[in-house]
């Protein structure tokens, strides 16, 4: 269910994807092991996020990154990603994670006012300086 969600979620966004078979089959690996985990809403499900954990020195925890947050389209609004998220927060934290970091593109506002809403920020706090994510594909 959680390859079949995540294919629907980047065809809604016309990303492109590995096919369902390959998604089961790397979710399956990386579930099997502590450094990534999911949450599935819902039954059958509609809506998931996925967390990669990794080590850091500034934090005593880890730090959990939030790679995708999705809800099916006709159940936006319904307080399933509030949900999600508040689920996710307190995992993370259950899992010792002393940050959680979200990647979201630029022309999404509607994330970006879901996850400031939900506490996150995009600017230093001190500084008032943007947070960027940038990223590098290897091949």
């Amino acid at each position: 269910m959680l390859a079949q969600l995540l294919w629907d979620f980047n065809a809604e966004y016309d990303e492109s994807t590995p096919s369902i078979a390959t998604l089961e089959r790397r979710l399956q690996a990386l579930l099997a092991g502590d450094g990534f985990w999911a949450i599935l809403a819902g039954v059958p499900a509609v809506g998931f996020a996925t967390l990669a954990m990794r080590d850091s020195p500034y934090y005593e925890g880890r730090v959990a990154y939030l790679e995708d947050l999705y809800v099916v389209q006709d159940m936006r609004g319904t307080g399933i990603g509030s949900a999600i998220m508040a689920l996710l927060i307190t995992e993370s934290e259950r899992r010792g994670a002393g940050l959680v970091e979200i990647g979201v593109d630029e022309p999404d506002v509607d994330a970006m006012r879901f996850y400031v809403r939900h506490g996150f920020v995009h600017r230093d706090p001190e500084t008032g300086d943007r947070a960027f994510h940038i990223y590098r594909e290897l091949a």
